[in-house]
């Protein structure tokens, strides 16, 4: 694998060291040979390069309305757990593509793993923020922290809170190296087209219905990502 300055001064990138990076990110060619000529022939490093511009056209196609889409569906424990997303896009040509398609029934099944209770931070009520603060808050006086450090022990577990409560913040289970959102973000930017989750609903035999407060996000409720 060459990585040695060319005629022109950049380095010299190998056809083997392009299709490692398109394994690792099934990026396009010529875009996995820009990143490893930036990165100077450093994998990881253009694997980075990648993802961050991969996130940034996202972002840009966050912007867009996506009212097409499909519901993914899961069962699991013989039937004893089963879990509905409805998972959003531009057009009904992408929500048909196998991508697409696998997209909806990993997050189904994520969703029936890991229970999150809404589906963003932005879904979490106001009340049960201030009320979760208010708990850790306690729990740190009690436990005898010093007063100076009851604000950032109390956020601490504040964040830990929306990061397990939160669909988009959960970490994917089939690659826990990435968030919801980071997997989002890279359909997104492999389609081409904006993409975010609704709603969904979790059913598990003899459990109660949700509290209010947990309640994920209701049917009218905007589907752009944050």
């Amino acid at each position: 694998m060459s990585t040695q300055p060319g005629k022109d001064g950049q380095p010299k990138i190998s056809a083997e060291l392009v299709k490692k990076l398109r394994e690792r990110t099934n990026a396009g060619f010529s875009d996995c040979r820009n990143a490893l000529v930036e990165a100077a022939g450093d994998l990881n490093a253009a694997e980075v390069i990648l993802r961050k511009k991969g996130q940034a056209a996202a972002e840009k196609k966050a912007q867009r309305e996506a009212n097409q889409g499909a519901v993914g569906a899961y069962t699991h424990a013989g039937g004893k757990i089963a879990v509905l997303v409805e998972v959003n896009c531009e057009s009904d040509f992408v929500a048909r593509t196998e991508v697409f398609q696998t997209l909806c029934h990993d997050l189904a099944m994520h969703v029936a793993a890991l229970d999150p209770r809404y589906v963003r931070r932005e879904d979490v009520p106001p009340d049960v923020v201030e009320r979760e603060r208010a708990i850790y808050m306690e729990q740190a006086r009690t436990s005898g922290k010093p007063e100076n450090l009851l604000d950032r022990i109390a956020e601490g577990k504040l964040e830990k809170f929306l990061s397990e409560s939160c669909l988009y913040e959960q970490h994917f289970i089939k690659d826990e190296q990435i968030t919801i959102r980071d997997l989002i973000q890279q359909i997104i930017a492999k389609v081409g087209e904006n993409i975010g989750v609704r709603r969904f609903a979790r059913f598990k035999v003899g459990e109660h219905a949700a509290p209010p407060d947990i309640t994920p996000a209701p049917a009218d409720e905007t589907n752009t990502p944050a």
